[in-house]
């Protein structure tokens, strides 16, 4: 049975109440103290101390005084519901989801459990358990508008268009006067319950319902979208024209109404000149607007695309326009469109430029393509020129990035950071939320072997999309309560493609790949010399080394909690706990006895996202073959198949799980082997001469650097005598004659992966630098 309280303690465990709520945790601290001093068993006074010591930052505290607080009343729904809320804190969803339902099993009435409960099951993606809760919270409150729009976006999401729309025409009958129009609320609701139309097919009744409604809805702009895009969709392309012509009327500088237009007046994409017409038309209309003439750009070739891009940037530097580098390098992808470029920028260049300093033309610097020290110093030396312009210095930190100098990149970033902060410049990169400095600085770390750094960068910008993800669960409540549903519902599939956002694909095949560094070669957990000082000690040195090391981590350990404890109490204005990073260097990341668990953490999200991705399939099978798993290895091989059967990593990758099957694991069960060997034979029979396969992959793609050497690699895997290596040696030389830059520098490191002799070596580096005299990978 509960110990009961007498009135008084009552009236001071509803205060507590408040105190939690308001966080003013320190009072709330002394009531309970003063409330558990007469009675000491008392859990739901003990849940609410334990969900204050949660507030305060003192996690293991609260689970234990929570966990008494269970055990003195289990049939409490106030101790199941803090339950809870401390493991809602610590990110275990699913912990949190089961103490939620027990505690509303014990209070089936409760809207705060209910609404918790809710919440949570929004933030996992659980659309039928939230229509379950949110038909209970509408059926305890039904006058309350919120709980309708939120059924219905319930069922939207699940994927039920038909009862989200009875949802919404369910409560708007139910209205007895029509709201006012300046009620946003009702404006959104009524043109969300017409993007639910659209979206469940029937595009022409969205139409109809739009012309009905539109003129009562606020968001003017928004109707005038939904109408073109309807008229767009219905084929009706004369009133599209029309509609789209307005918007462009209204924003000249919008590039998805300039597509709706030319879909509208049905002009072939190939058809330039025609196309090249409509943007001049609006040129003559808006002589203030870029858009029409940057986006001529995209489609112009050859001579057409020299005058206008001639013209574009004329006007753009003539102004001195900021951006103009940022509005063109998006065209660099096409390779003769950059040289156009280039070759228009050096002619002004050439203009411009004194006849006594014309020896220095721009073209020195793209003489030094693949110098990453040079290009580095030259993007200095600018920075120099004006040390207050913060894109030229972010530009010279990025390139001495690249050139693995992160002290110097680090000190030119700290003339505009706040270095005054926990942490220094990084500090303030991390509050930011700058994840292209961090990614930047954790691959040059990686480079550099620096795997403690490399984790540690790269791992805060994982967190940094952690922070994002969990950012949304006060958008749950906060958007239902203020009507922006629309908006709600744009972030929610937002947030669903969240970790195939380009940064956090990067960002992760790179700690991917410090961590399967790490496991390969452990000794670089010591540093990027991989010396472990520990080798070649005696067993009596080796006793007293381990000891020293153990005083050390016991003494790191007292520190940290130390600091902890001084986190827990010390506090900002709001009554915040402070955090304190107890691992700035990343040398607990390093310490990890587990890196291909690790690894996967962050590779799965990229598996789910992005399974076409073929360098994320054969990330995985590295991490799946180094754990002896081969069958998980074979269908990340078999995906990356199905994408590019021909792709070298995919050709490299399928001779490798070949000659691990011919003598496999001997911890494996022979039933696993059977099975992989015999979907195995889909992608290469049993039958086939590996040899002879190899070889005419090899003869196929002679053309190719990239494919050639995935070709050597894999006949140097079936015999790898010295033979065979100075035949792959002579043809990798050979293939500098028609390699780029990379294809030359991947070449370079599969001499060190044979251990080739120095002479072949130095013939490959001699040929390389003939071609690419200034490159930095190609020196001593």
């Amino acid at each position: 049975m509960p110990q009961p309280l007498s009135s008084k303690d009552t009236a001071l465990f509803r205060q507590v109440v408040r105190h939690c709520e308001s966080r003013q945790n320190k009072k709330g601290i002394k009531l309970a103290d003063q409330i558990l001093k007469k009675n000491p068993n008392h859990g739901d006074t003990q849940a609410m101390k334990a969900l204050i010591l949660s507030n305060m930052g003192q996690t293991e505290e609260a689970f234990a005084l929570c966990k008494t607080a269970l055990k003195n009343d289990m049939k409490s729904n106030v101790c199941w519901h803090v339950y809870g809320l401390l493991w809602r804190a610590e990110k275990n969803f699913e912990e949190a989801l089961k103490a939620y339902k027990f505690a509303l099993k014990l209070e089936p009435g409760s809207t705060a459990i209910q609404r918790d409960l809710a919440l949570l099951q929004a933030q996992m993606r659980d659309w039928q358990g939230y229509i379950q809760s949110r038909t209970a919270m509408l059926q305890l409150r039904p006058s309350l508008r919120q709980n309708w729009t939120a059924l219905a976006i319930a069922y939207h999401l699940a994927g039920d268009y038909k009862e989200a729309e009875n949802v919404l025409t369910t409560y708007e009958d139910t209205l007895k006067t029509p709201p006012p129009r300046t009620d946003m609320e009702h404006s959104e609701a009524v043109l969300y319950k017409n993007t639910i139309i659209a979206e469940s097919g029937d595009v022409e009744r969205a139409l109809e319902h739009l012309n009905k409604v539109g003129k009562r809805c606020l968001d003017t702009l928004a109707v005038m979208e939904m109408r073109a895009d309807y008229l767009l969709r219905l084929g009706r392309n004369e009133e599209a024209k029309k509609a789209y012509t307005k918007l462009l009327d209204r924003n000249p500088e919008n590039s998805s109404y300039y597509e709706g237009l030319i879909k509208a007046s049905g002009v072939d994409e190939k058809d330039h000149k025609a196309l090249k017409a409509i943007f001049d038309e609006w040129v003559e209309k808006n002589p203030r607007g870029d858009a029409p003439r940057r986006l001529p750009l995209d489609f112009l070739e050859g001579d057409d695309f020299r005058a206008a891009a001639d013209a574009y940037l004329t006007r753009m530097l003539q102004k001195a326009i900021p951006s103009t580098f940022a509005n063109i390098k998006t065209l660099y992808i096409d390779t003769t469109k950059r040289d156009i470029v280039q070759d228009i920028v050096e002619g002004y260049a050439a203009k411009l430029s004194p006849p006594e300093k014309s020896e220095e033309p721009k073209e020195t610097i793209y003489k030094h393509y693949g110098d990453l020290a040079k290009a580095a110093e030259v993007m200095e030396e600018a920075r120099k020129l004006d040390p207050k312009d913060r894109y030229i210095n972010t530009k010279a930190a990025k390139y001495q990035l690249r050139n693995n100098d992160n002290e110097s990149a680090l000190d030119n970033v700290s003339k505009f950071t706040r270095n005054d902060i926990s942490g220094g410049p990084i500090g303030d990169f991390l509050e930011m939320q700058c994840t292209w400095y961090l990614t930047e600085d954790g691959e040059a770390y990686l480079r550099q072997k620096k795997l403690g750094l490399a984790l540690k960068r790269l791992t805060q910008v994982m967190n940094i999309f952690d922070t994002w993800a969990e950012d949304q669960f006060d958008f749950h409540n906060f958007s239902l309560r203020k009507g922006m549903i629309r908006a709600y519902v744009d972030m929610i599939r937002w947030e669903d493609h969240l970790r195939d956002h380009p940064f956090y694909v990067r960002a992760a095949k790179s700690l991917v790949k410090a961590y399967i560094l790490l496991k390969d070669e452990p000794n670089l957990a010591f540093g990027p010399e991989g010396i472990n000082p520990n080798e070649n000690l005696s067993e009596a040195d080796k006793k007293k080394a381990a000891k020293k090391a153990r005083k050390e981590k016991e003494k790191a350990e007292a520190e940290a909690a130390a600091k902890k404890a001084a986190a827990a109490t010390a506090k900002n204005s709001d009554d915040e706990v402070k955090k304190v990073d107890d691992d700035p260097n990343g040398e607990k990341l390093v310490e990890t006895k587990d890196p291909m668990g690790d690894a996967m953490k962050y590779l799965t999200p990229l598996l789910k996202l992005t399974p076409k991705d073929i360098e994320v399939q054969s990330l995985a099978y590295e991490i799946y073959m180094r754990q002896d798993k081969p069958l998980l290895a074979f269908k990340c091989l078999q995906a990356a198949h199905a994408v590019d059967p021909e792709h070298p990593t995919v050709h490299v990758q399928t001779a490798k799980l070949h000659k691990y099957l011919q003598s496999p694991s001997s911890t494996l069960p022979e039933p696993i082997i059977n099975l992989v060997k015999t979907q195995f034979a889909t992608l290469l029979p049993s039958s086939v001469d590996l040899n002879q396969w190899n070889e005419e992959y090899i003869t196929k793609h002679a053309s190719s650097p990239a494919h050639l050497q995935a070709g050597l690699q894999v006949r140097q895997l079936i015999a790898p005598g010295d033979e065979v290596k100075a035949k792959n040696e002579q043809q990798l030389i050979e293939s500098l004659e028609v390699s780029q830059l990379e294809d030359a520098i991947r070449g370079l490191r599969l001499f060190d992966e044979w251990k080739s002799s120095g002479d072949a070596k130095e013939k490959y580096i001699e040929k390389a630098t003939q071609r690419w005299e200034h490159a930095s990978a190609f020196r001593g």
